[in-house]
């Protein structure tokens, strides 16, 4: 039988890319971590391997994993989310005691990690649902840990998750705790949603650079080398700087020239859109964003529809105007990546109402600045508008961001114009421009699509001339009676 000098502070079941690196990575922290995985040679590589001769315990079992570990226990599974996360869990619940802790540390959905956490509350156990962003660099080095569920196990798994979390130039961990339940992975999934929006963007400003101005890769790479010093510092502009300047080793070629344009996905953007759709928040940016790699998944279809369908002649802009336009695109990038956070903060807001949980966004921007795939020194300038106002509608509201619109709409504005009359897409760019506009508009037609909706449905309206909540149906064909149909939202 092990002392407790010798049992491991952690566990971790699911040895692939993510779960080795926060394994090294606690241990690098001075935690001991017991390790399983399903394929136990997998445990013994490991051992053999990057953990030789490190505090890193192996079982090929889960009952010596669990004998393994200190009380209160706590494993993290790292396996695929959905059915596995609960065939692992109902494993372990046999073996485990009261106060005992299990951490999903996979990409779940959020209604998954709320109902785990019920379900495990019941039987005494403690659940944690979080968010892991940062990639293999990042789970090694630092990541951004988004925890929450069962509150009453943080105190407990507190010190190993902020130990090992990417750090503030302060030194401040990006780490909290998030929320009840799911927000943990609700935090993640709305951060995934960013992600997909500031990938998108990114490629539209690309593409505007490449066919509308007729820059190379090379030139391009200098161009956001540029930009990585200014307002989009960020981790996505760093990489794509990086992207743009490798050569393919055999012939020389750009590397970015060889590969597919059609994207992948695994469902953290959708889930978001849905969730913003289910709760009437106008996540339109994001939305385009995951409907992009849609249309780009449709490669066939689209080279077939280019032979038929005809848009404006493409011709490089003027040498003289190349700079204003590069400037432009610039500002148009910014202010949409603008947008794009605008509506993920909204989000966030609206589930913390619709389920009770109270999320500091400020937090949630400060858990972002280092470690995940967002991070960005823009992400600063989010916590600050927050720290100014905790109950801030909306980041354009913020007296900062509203200069930051007001010096980049007229760029945006042109460089939107310029893809237009070009025939160049940018679905996320302009949805971003639709969707401030819309926004700042104290008057938009929906005056006439209440009246279309009470003609052929006699769904009510309201008056600008009668208090808000009184509905009233009007007989547009004198045909109709004077019942109408009751006034709901969706």
């Amino acid at each position: 039988m092990a002392t407790t000098e010798q049992l491991a502070d952690i566990g971790l079941i699911g040895l692939a890319v993510m779960g080795e690196n926060l394994v090294l990575n606690m241990e690098s922290h001075g935690f001991t971590v017991a390790v399983f995985n399903r394929t136990t040679s997998k445990v013994d590589a490991f051992l053999a391997g990057r953990a030789k001769g490190k505090k890193i315990v192996g079982a090929h079992t889960v009952e010596q994993l669990v004998a393994s570990l200190k009380r209160p226990r706590k494993i993290m599974i790292m396996v695929k989310a959905g059915s596995a996360v609960d065939a692992v869990i109902d494993e372990l619940v046999p073996l485990l005691e009261p106060g005992d802790i299990l951490i999903d540390g996979g990409n779940s959905e959020f209604t998954d990690s709320t109902r785990r956490t019920r379900d495990l509350k019941a039987r005494g156990l403690q659940f944690i649902g979080t968010g892991v962003s940062g990639g293999e660099e990042g789970a090694l080095k630092g990541p951004s840990i988004m925890p929450g569920g069962n509150p009453d196990a943080w105190p407990h798994v507190k010190p190993i998750f902020q130990g090992i979390a990417a750090k503030v130039a302060d030194g401040t961990p990006c780490c909290d705790w998030v929320g009840p339940e799911g927000a943990g992975h609700y935090v993640k999934m709305v951060h995934n949603g960013i992600e997909y929006g500031d990938m998108q963007l990114i490629c539209e400003a690309y593409q505007l650079l490449r066919e509308a101005l007729g820059m190379e890769p090379d030139e391009i790479h200098e161009v956001f080398a540029r930009w990585n010093t200014g307002p989009l510092d960020s981790y996505l502009i760093e990489i794509t700087r990086d992207i743009l300047g490798f050569k393919d080793p055999e012939t020389g070629k750009p590397m970015i020239d060889l590969i597919l344009d059609a994207a992948g996905q695994k469902g953290t953007g959708k889930w978001t859109v849905i969730s913003a759709a289910n709760l009437g928040v106008p996540l339109t940016l994001i939305a385009e964003a995951v409907f992009a790699r849609c249309i780009s998944a449709q490669k066939d279809e689209r080279v077939a529809a280019s032979k038929l369908l005809k848009g404006p002649q493409k011709t490089a802009a003027p040498a003289a105007e190349r700079q204003g336009l590069i400037d432009a695109i610039e500002q148009a990038l910014y202010a949409s990546k603008l947008m794009s956070y605008a509506q993920g903060f909204v989000l966030l807001d609206a589930m913390a109402r619709d389920s009770k949980w109270e999320i500091n966004r400020g937090a949630v921007a400060l858990m972002w600045r280092g470690g995940c795939i967002i991070r960005s020194a823009f992400l600063g300038k989010i916590k600050e508008a927050f720290d100014r106002d905790p109950k801030l509608a909306n980041l354009m509201l913020d007296p900062y961001f509203r200069g930051e619109i007001e010096r980049c709409q007229a760029g945006w504005r042109r460089a939107c114009g310029l893809a237009i009359a070009s025939g160049i897409p940018i679905p996320a760019m302009s949805s971003a421009l639709a969707y401030f506009d819309g926004y700042r508009t104290d008057r938009l037609p929906a005056n006439l699509l209440q009246a279309q909706r009470d003609y052929f449905g006699a769904h009510t309206y309201e008056r600008v001339d009668r208090p808000r909540g009184e509905f009233f149906h009007t007989n547009w064909t004198g045909r109709g009676g004077t019942t109408a149909s009751s006034s709901y939202n969706v």
